[in-house]
């Protein structure tokens, strides 16, 4: 069997590799995509065996790869050893069996588990339980290592974040990296804490530290990408999805990012027009509400759904008739209201060359079935669909009633992830609501 790059600790040797050599391998087969194909052949291989050592040793390599329930069957059926209650702990947290795994991790005392990783192995659980109170109990039993462990400083700082104790969780893994420099899963949360606060260099210089301790450190390089492209520094943000995509050429997030990055790059900005476009839409995203209406009109358009200017040059002035107790008064108040700006009603209709009565969006069940589909059909990049949920925007047709300007008003949206939305839709036969 060909050996795991990167890696000379075999699984299935004549020995079971020590907890070290466990951890390093499992660093080692998720590092890339080849590796973990190389290891899950090499554990399919062993799969069928029934000796008592080769079961424990499957059960082990079923959990680094993350298939953690035909892991649990496997380990029950293993040996009793330290190696096997600390996999089958790992295995059933991930099931979110928390209550059996902590009386794994407790088995694991009888075989010689030092008893501060099985206390701190204890509150990782019971804090993925949401059980934050029996959590802080383990790690009040380790208090005694203060400044000590820098594990010990690691899982209270999780703690505390689970807590909201954000500015505590920072101090303690600050403290991890004065006793563990490298220790790159404090520098990664150490990198997230300064991102959500708004202090995007520090953040920076954490995540780079991270993804130097661990150079294939997938969420890290990611994270580091979207704060490139943010300050507008492409080539670094490009950089960094290269080098998840080198390790993980199939990485879904990692390619839809690639695809924002790349036409971020090559997009012309013409800020002049942006800043006509801007004001324009301001006029037509006017609510009808600032103006003086009567009683009867404004009801009539409330039940219309029209709420704003550019609503109403979506409309006709036959279709505004033919609403019930909608009048030839009505009307004149509100062509009164569009002539002070240079607008009328049906003139948006008119220049998409649509026939009076029929507006966008409405037609066959085909088109309806299609409007009904979810944005994630569309397949946009992560910046794009996190702007649609923000917007709680979740539907394709729901996204068609939505202007350029309600998109590029949502924060850290821009004109690359617009002109992505139009293209997906153009693709479809639709388009963004336009007011112009």
């Amino acid at each position: 069997m060909e050996q795991i790059a990167d890696s000379e600790i075999s699984l299935f040797g004549e020995q079971l590799p020590s907890m070290a050599e466990l951890k390093a391998l499992s660093h080692a087969v998720n590092s890339s995509e080849l590796n973990r194909l190389r290891f899950a052949e090499e554990v399919e291989a062993h799969t069928s065996k029934t000796s008592a050592d080769t079961v424990l040793a499957v059960g082990i390599g079923l959990f680094m790869l993350g298939r953690s329930e035909e892991a649990v069957a496997k380990l029950q059926k293993g040996p009793d050893c330290l190696e096997k209650f600390t996999y089958l702990a790992f295995a059933l947290r991930q099931r979110k069996r928390y209550d059996e795994a902590l009386e794994s991790l407790q088995r694991t005392q009888e075989f010689g588990a030092e008893p501060l990783s099985v206390n701190l192995d204890k509150a990782a659980t019971c804090r993925q339980a949401r059980d934050l109170e029996a959590a802080e109990k383990e790690l009040q039993a380790c208090a005694n290592f203060e400044n000590v462990s820098a594990e010990y400083h690691y899982q209270l700082g999780r703690l505390q974040e689970a807590q909201g104790l954000y500015d505590e969780a920072v101090e303690n893994y600050k403290t991890v990296l004065e006793l563990a420099p490298t220790h790159h899963q404090a520098l990664f949360h150490l990198a997230y804490r300064h991102d959500l606060s708004g202090y995007e260099s520090a953040a920076i210089d954490y995540y780079n530290q991270a993804i130097a301790s661990s150079p294939a450190y997938v969420s890290a390089l990611l994270n580091l990408a979207v704060l490139y492209e943010d300050r507008g520094e492409f080539e670094k943000a490009s950089l960094c999805v290269e080098k998840v995509l080198e390790c993980h050429p199939n990485h879904p997030r990692a390619n839809l990012f690639k695809k924002d990055v790349d036409s971020s790059k090559t997009m012309y900005y013409d800020e002049e027009r942006e800043k006509k476009r801007s004001r324009k839409n301001q006029i037509l995203e006017t609510p009808i509400s600032d103006f003086e209406l009567s009683v009867r009109s404004r009801n009539c358009l409330r039940k219309m759904n029209i709420r704003t200017l550019g609503d109403l040059l979506n409309i006709t002035e036959a279709e505004l008739l033919s609403y019930k107790n909608f009048g030839e008064t009505s009307l004149r108040e509100i062509k009164a209201i569009l002539d002070t700006k240079g607008l009328r009603l049906g003139m948006a209709l008119e220049d998409k060359g649509l026939p009076p009565g029929e507006v966008p969006g409405q037609g066959s069940q085909e088109d309806e079935g299609l409007l009904n589909k979810p944005v994630e059909d569309l397949q946009l990049s992560v910046r794009a669909r996190k702007c649609l949920q923000k917007l709680t925007l979740h539907s394709i047709g729901e996204l068609t009633r939505t202007t350029e300007a309600e998109l590029l008003g949502c924060k850290n949206f821009g004109v690359t992830s617009l002109n992505e939305i139009k293209k997906a839709l153009t693709g479809l036969g639709l388009s963004l609501r336009s007011l112009d």
